[in-house]
């Protein structure tokens, strides 16, 4: 039985719509919609079957396919024909063991799910891959495609345009002017997008693209479309994989616009209904203090209600109204889920602190360690539990960060600071400052 999937609406609506057809909201009822699989059509193979197929293919690394999201695709994106798939090698990111870090945080057994290794340098590949492939077949199959379009608070504007130059296909992306790093900035003006900067945060230029692709024809990238997610919760399935089809007890995330932990969600669904895993991890969305809508719906039993995001180093989750809202809370609730924050001074010290592990942190992922070094100190989670801490960027397209807080010139007092040593060209001097470290 050929595999297959749809468009649903996440209410319960009963029209399924092609995954080709350009819908991000049920027209019925308004409600964002979600990926739906043939589960009868997947249970064709059975769990073992399906962990031995995809163990197979990673074992064959690139002689199979060198993106960690088309090894799952009969998961991802089954009807899809290979020749339109736009890869650039994303996924398939190792699992970090994080020791040194695991006891200054209180944990025996933490992991760092790193998917900043990918070629944009965050997550976001995960999901474009599957999304720019689906509109380049739909351009095979006769509709009109203007240009692919997002709203972006940096790293989704750098995975669209990286991958539809690859694809051949105008993008544009909205970003809010001066909120993004100078890398996220260049990414896109080096891929060729139609780049623009607009006087508003994030939520502004949401408002905008959606506008855009109601009216002007453009072709949505955000994650409210769920081919995005598609691909994203691939992640879920790769930490299952490593751990040996087992589901660690906690999965962290940091959260802006609340698509990852849905897609989390998602892959974990599957391989529990398909009997690939056994098990459900505890989810935790991380937020920054200063744009944590989540968590101020978390403390009041999830009754949400959008708030005007203040700026915070952690410009990639700078968000007060998450489109996948609604997506997330129903994971959480699915998940046991928990939501905490951190301030500005909590993640830029954890930053820190990961960095003297070894890593080279990004502010989000910084944001998700300062949470969970909350929960660990409550109880919540426990010492001996195994977690697993999704980072979402590469460290290295936050340098402005990392030099601010190693120059001491962020406006709070930084504990962990270091400093180049000046010091004249003599080996005496050298020697003596050597002499220091002990």
């Amino acid at each position: 039985m050929a595999c297959r999937a749809a468009f649903r609406c996440i209410a319960g609506c009963e029209e399924r719509h092609p995954l080709t057809e350009p819908v991000y909201r049920c027209p019925r009822c308004g409600h964002l919609l979600e990926v739906a699989h043939d589960l009868d059509a997947l249970r064709c193979r059975s769990g073992e079957a399906w962990r031995r197929l995809f163990d197979e293919r990673d074992a064959q690394g690139l002689r199979a396919s060198a993106s960690g999201v088309w090894r799952k695709k009969e998961w991802v994106c089954p009807e899809l024909r290979d020749e339109h798939v736009i890869s650039l090698g994303e996924g398939g990111t190792v699992m970090l063991r994080a020791g040194r870090l695991g006891e200054d945080l209180g944990l025996d057994d933490l992991w760092i799910k790193p998917c900043g290794q990918s070629h944009t340098g965050s997550f976001k590949d995960l999901g474009m891959t599957v999304l720019v492939s689906m509109v380049r077949q739909m351009q095979a199959e006769g509709r009109r495609v203007r240009a692919i379009a997002c709203a972006s608070t940096g790293d989704t504007s750098a995975s669209l345009a990286a991958y539809a130059a690859a694809a051949g296909i105008p993008a544009v992306v909205l970003l809010p002017r001066g909120k993004v790093s100078v890398a996220q900035l260049l990414q896109p003006l080096a891929n060729g997008a139609r780049v623009l900067a607009l006087d508003t945060d994030f939520d502004g230029c949401m408002a905008i693209v959606q506008r855009l692709v109601e009216e002007e024809g453009l072709y949505l990238a955000n994650s409210m479309n769920s081919l995005r997610l598609e691909g994203q919760k691939t992640v879920a399935l790769e930490i299952a994989q490593q751990f040996g089809w087992r589901v660690p007890d906690v999965v962290v995330v940091p959260g802006g616009n609340l698509g990852n932990v849905s897609a989390l969600g998602a892959g974990f669904d599957l391989m529990d209904t398909l009997g690939v895993s056994s098990g459900r991890p505890r989810l935790v969305v991380a937020q920054a203090a200063a744009a944590n809508p989540l968590y101020l719906a978390f403390q009041r039993d999830w009754a949400f209600s959008p708030v005007t995001a203040a700026p915070t180093l952690a410009t990639a989750i700078q968000i007060g109204n998450p489109v996948s809202v609604e997506k997330a809370v129903r994971a959480l609730r699915r998940y046991d889920g928990v939501v905490e924050q951190a301030t500005e001074e909590e993640l830029a010290d954890a930053a820190a602190i990961a960095d003297r592990a070894g890593f080279f942190s990004c502010p989000h992922t910084a944001v998700a360690l300062a949470a969970l070094a909350k929960l660990v100190a409550r109880g919540t989670v426990g010492r001996r539990e195994r977690v697993v801490v999704i980072s979402t960027a590469s460290g290295l397209k936050f340098a402005e960060f990392k030099q601010r807080y190693h120059e001491g010139t962020l406006p709070f007092e930084v504990r962990h600071g270091n400093r180049p040593v000046p010091l004249p060209g003599d080996f005496d001097a050298v020697r003596r400052a050597i002499d220091r470290l002990a």
